[in-house]
C-alpha cells in the first residue's frame, strides 16, 4: 500500500482544553491523527485565563480587554494560513461579527471545515455575559453552514441542519476514551461506602438539574443513605438534596467518576437540546457509570433503555429508574458494565480520527 502524503492542518478551537467541546472535539483526536500522518496545529482563541473569567460574572471591561488581545492573536496565526492545507473551524473563527474572514480564507482557496456539537443555529442567551448573548449570531452559523467545504456535526439533527442550509455535511459523533479510567472489573472490585449519584458539568449548565429538583428531593428524602456530588457546578445548591461540589479539573474528573455509581444529564424539553451529543452521558459510560438522561434527541441513539442506561420521558420516570439503580446493585453493576463496553467498541478515539482524517484528506484533495 503507498504511503499516505502528509497534511498540514490549523485547527481553531474556541476553548483551551479546559473546554469541555474543544477537549472533546479537537484535543482528544490530535496524537491519533499526528500518526495518520496528519500535521496539527492548534490554536484556542480562549486561554486558560480568558475562559476562567468567561464563567463568571463581572468584569466586563476585562473581558473585552482579554478578547482585544485573543481575536489578535488568532489573526497572528491566520496570517500564515498558506502554510496550511485546511482550516478546520471548531465553531466559527471569531466569536463576533460577520463571517467576513471565513468567506475570505474561502476566496482564497483555502479548504474549510465547520465542526460543531450544538444548536447554534438557535439564540440562547450566556448566563454570565450580556454581551456574549448580544453578539451570538444564529444567522452567522446558518451562512457558514453554506460556506465551508464541509461540516463535521456531533449528531444527524445536526448534519440534517446544516445540509438544510445548502451545506455538505457528515455525522461523526464524538469518541470517548475509556482506558483514561479504570475498568468495570477493577472499580467494582474496589467499590465501597454509599451509593453516589453524581453529575459533571460547568457551572453554564448546572442550571438544568432545576428540571428535576422536585424529584431529586423526593429521592433524598426517601434515600438518606445516597451520597450526591457535582463536579464543574461553581457554587450550586439545591434545597433539601445535600449536594457536595468540587472544582473541575482533569485528574478530579477521573477521581470523581471512579466513585460516582449513578450520573445525571436532564435537559429542558426544548428544541436545542436536540442539538446535544451526549457528550455528558457517554463519559458516565465510558467510567462504568450508570447514565440516567433525558429522553430528547442524540441520547435516544447513544442509550439502549434498560442496557445501558435509562431514558426519563416524565418526573416518574427519574424517579422510578433512579431508585431501581440506588437499590439494586446487581442491576446496575450490568447496566454499568454493558455501558462501559458500548462505548470501548462504538466510540474510539483511533476510529473517530480515522474518520476526520478521511474528510481532511477528501477535500485537501490528498490520497
Amino acid at each position: 500500500m503507498a504511503e499516505q502524503k502528509s497534511l498540514s492542518v490549523l485547527f481553531l478551537t474556541r476553548y483551551p482544553q479546559e473546554g469541555a467541546s474543544s477537549r472533546y472535539r479537537v484535543f482528544q483526536y490530535v496524537p491519533y491523527l499526528e500518526e495518520l500522518g496528519i500535521d496539527c496545529t492548534v490554536q484556542s482563541f480562549m486561554d486558560t485565563e480568558m475562559y476562567r473569567l468567561s464563567l463568571s460574572s463581572g468584569d466586563t471591561f476585562k473581558k473585552i480587554v482579554m478578547t482585544l488581545r485573543a481575536t489578535l492573536r488568532r489573526l497572528r496565526i491566520l496570517s500564515g494560513f498558506r502554510q496550511f492545507d485546511v482550516i478546520y473551524m471548531q465553531r466559527e473563527i471569531f466569536p463576533f461579527g460577520p463571517p467576513l474572514v471565513e468567506r475570505l480564507l474561502k476566496k482564497m482557496g483555502v479548504p474549510l471545515v465547520f465542526d460543531y456539537d450544538d444548536a447554534l443555529f438557535i439564540k440562547k442567551p450566556s448566563r454570565y455575559n450580556p454581551i456574549a448573548t448580544f453578539f451570538r449570531s444564529p444567522e452567522k452559523t446558518r451562512v457558514l453552514l453554506g460556506l465551508v467545504d464541509r461540516t463535521i456535526a456531533g449528531n444527524n439533527w445536526l448534519r440534517e441542519n446544516a445540509e438544510s442550509e445548502g451545506g455538505k455535511a457528515v455525522t461523526i459523533e464524538v469518541a470517548e476514551d475509556t482506558a483514561r479510567f479504570v475498568s468495570a472489573n477493577t472499580k467494582f472490585a474496589q467499590r465501597s461506602g454509599p451509593v453516589t449519584v453524581g453529575w459533571l458539568g460547568s457551572p453554564s449548565t448546572a442550571k438544568y438539574m432545576s428540571e428535576i429538583e422536585e424529584e431529586l428531593r423526593e429521592i433524598a428524602a426517601r434515600n438518606p443513605e445516597v451520597r450526591w456530588e457535582m463536579m464543574g457546578s461553581g457554587k450550586f445548591a439545591m434545597a433539601g438534596v445535600p449536594w457536595v461540589t468540587e472544582e473541575w479539573s482533569i485528574e478530579a474528573e477521573k477521581a470523581a467518576l471512579a466513585r460516582y455509581d449513578i450520573g445525571l444529564m436532564p435537559l429542558p424539553k426544548q428544541e436545542w437540546s436536540r442539538g446535544k451529543s451526549g457528550g455528558k452521558a457517554r463519559t458516565y459510560m465510558a467510567a462504568a457509570v450508570v447514565p440516567v438522561v433525558e429522553s430528547i434527541g442524540y441520547n435516544r441513539e447513544l442509550i439502549r433503555h434498560g442496557e445501558t442506561g435509562f431514558l426519563c420521558e416524565t418526573g416518574g420516570d427519574w424517579i422510578a429508574n433512579l431508585e431501581s439503580m440506588i437499590r439494586n446493585f446487581g442491576a446496575r453493576e450490568n447496566v454499568a458494565r454493558a455501558a462501559q463496553n458500548d462505548v470501548e467498541m462504538r466510540f474510539s478515539p483511533s476510529k473517530k480520527a480515522a474518520e476526520i482524517a478521511a474528510v481532511l484528506r477528501e477535500i485537501a484533495g490528498v490520497s
